[in-house]
């Protein structure tokens, strides 16, 4: 598929943590993102959610994913948060609720082409059984 993205992914370094452990949970997940410190805070930029993608396949979760994604849409894309700890150990536990005392991993996506809705599809495809549906065979009725 092609699609064009912005993924801005933000995780605020407490005083008690060390930069390059939160850098490395957000490398874990985001591996191709660009990073930088501003004032506390990681603030990694990415055009590409291909790599988190894969995890989630790996992790089976894409049902999990598709409905966080569809909880956090707004007009311009979706947003979610991640679980800075099972991020450090290059798995991905989806945020809910109050976040954690360290802070979460807040990722905004933007999405330009195509809707956002195919783009969740695309990262997260409809499942049968655990099983990630083909959309193409699925749009032949096969």
């Amino acid at each position: 598929m092609i699609y064009s993205i912005d993924v801005r992914i933000e995780a605020p370094v407490r005083d008690t943590e060390v930069t390059d452990r939160v850098t490395d949970a957000v490398e874990n997940v985001f591996p191709e993102a660009d990073f930088e410190f501003v004032d506390g805070t990681l603030v990694a930029e990415t055009h590409t959610l291909d790599p988190f993608s894969d995890v989630l396949h790996e992790q089976e979760i894409l049902d999990t994913a598709r409905r966080v994604f569809h909880d956090g849409v707004h007009e311009e894309g979706f947003s979610f948060a991640l679980k800075k700890q099972a991020a450090y150990e290059g798995v991905v536990n989806f945020s809910v609720g109050e976040p954690d005392e360290l802070g979460d991993i807040e990722v905004e996506v933007t999405v330009r082409e195509p809707d956002v809705d195919s783009f969740i599809a695309y990262v997260a495809p409809e499942t049968e059984k655990g099983v990630p549906i083909d959309a193409d065979a699925r749009d032949r009725g096969t």
